[in-house]
């Protein structure tokens, strides 16, 4: 969705990118949808590693559908409660988000259970991310309400969630010896 260059600073490609990313939230919610499967106000309110406020979260959300990133519709299970799905121009983020995954990764003093997957996109490259970018497609263009599991057996996020878990298993582990 593109907009008149007069509600923007320029034209530049980078500069309108960052003028929708450039705030705090933007990306992180979007991060938690396409890595955490998370489709709901609540699970994004009280799921996120970086607590967001929850004026904010609605502030960012109303933002991310508006700028077309994703859409909202009504949860068909419960009256008081809404889906929000990614559309394909946050689809096509992926790739985006594996680079700055492998740059936070290399440069930042990231966690390893918060880095494996930044660590899986990288070494998957562009097939994986193609593959977990069709599974997205099929989850929320094609499931706009939740219905389809994300963490569905072979998935790619379900293969990342593994991993991660996989890392805080053996964190808490007792070394051997003790």
């Amino acid at each position: 969705m593109k907009k008149s260059n007069d509600a923007h600073r320029s034209g530049c490609p980078i500069n309108l990118a960052v003028e929708v990313f450039g705030d705090k939230w933007s990306l992180v919610i979007l991060r938690d949808m396409i890595f955490g499967g998370r489709r709901h106000f609540r699970e994004l309110l009280l799921r996120s590693e970086e607590g967001i406020a929850s004026n904010m979260l609605a502030d960012r959300l109303k933002t991310l559908v508006e700028l077309g990133l994703l859409t909202k519709m009504d949860d068909p299970t419960h009256k008081q409660k809404a889906v929000y799905s990614l559309t394909e121009m946050a689809i096509a983020l992926v790739p985006i988000m594996a680079h700055l995954g492998a740059w936070g990764r290399k440069w930042l003093p990231a966690s390893e259970p918060l880095s494996i997957r930044a660590q899986l996109m990288e070494a998957g490259g562009p097939e994986l991310w193609e593959k977990f970018m069709a599974e997205l497609r099929e989850e929320h263009l094609d499931h706009p309400t939740g219905s389809l599991d994300p963490l569905r057996p072979g998935s790619v996020r379900a293969g990342l969630r593994a991993a991660y878990e996989e890392v805080l298993a053996r964190q808490a582990a007792p070394a051997d010896g003790q």
